[in-house]
């Protein structure tokens, strides 16, 4: 399936690839705040979001005084 439709950012996500933005607009996830009331463990059950992709909203996140439920 093509991601090339997928905005390269969404909402005050950081850049995380399109495959990783494909799984979390299908999730219906566009913001910081959503990110943060799934664990880890959800997040990398999302087809196309990997251990990078985690990396990066966990460091986002952290800027922002946020985390991830655990």
């Amino acid at each position: 399936m093509s991601t090339r439709h997928v905005p390269a950012q969404i909402g005050d996500l950081p850049p995380i690839g399109r495959p990783a933005n494909s799984a979390l607009l299908e999730a219906g996830i566009t913001t910081l705040a959503q990110v943060s009331a799934y664990s880890r463990r959800d997040l990398l059950a999302l087809h196309g979001v990997g251990p990078k992709a985690v990396g990066i909203l966990a460091a986002a996140l952290a800027e922002h005084g946020l985390a991830f439920t655990e």
